[in-house]
């Protein structure tokens, strides 16, 4: 396998990496995965359902485990939100591609984000999303190897942007 011949996204939930994730495929003519939907898919049931009977950090491992498990290359791969939270699921994102952080402004965030109780977002009780904002966007900055901004962008722009600066990159490994 040719490391690092994936195209990975990390951001906040609601910042637009399966959205955009799907444009970038189709763009690159590359398979697209989606982290959450794989979950959902194993566990045969909605993300909320499985962070309200498993509890956060049960959820975070099987996260883990899924997002570790992938392999192959040129794929397009959106990961969940809270991917970020594990270290060795990161490092195997690393091995696999380059990584892309999808940088949303907090108020657009907290403005896309009506259903927290509902979406299946990994957040404690106590905690809002300005609070996991402020805890994952260091992690997201950490761990990516491109920081993309959002704003004043179409879905569409950053896919092309993201997609000229993968194979401008790619042409120098």
């Amino acid at each position: 396998m040719n490391l690092r011949q994936n195209l990975i996204l990390i951001g906040m939930p609601g910042s637009g990496k399966s959205t955009i994730g799907r444009l970038i495929a189709q763009k690159l003519d590359w398979p697209y995965l989606d982290t959450d939907q794989m979950i959902k898919d194993q566990q045969q049931r909605p993300l909320q359902e499985i962070l309200d009977s498993i509890g956060v950090g049960a959820f975070i491992r099987l996260e883990a485990t899924i997002v570790s498990s992938l392999v192959g290359e040129q794929q397009v791969i959106a990961t969940g939100g809270s991917v970020v939270l594990d270290a060795p699921a990161m490092r195997h994102l690393r091995d696999l591609g380059r990584i892309v952080y999808l940088d949303v402004p907090l108020p657009k965030i907290e403005r896309r984000l009506w259903n927290i109780k509902t979406r299946g977002i990994v957040i404690k009780k106590h905690q809002s999303i300005r609070d996991i904002y402020h805890i994952r966007r260091p992690l997201y900055e950490r761990y990516a190897d491109r920081i993309q901004s959002a704003s004043g962008l179409s879905a569409q722009q950053i896919a092309d942007e993201i997609v000229a600066w993968y194979s401008d990159s790619s042409e120098t490994v």
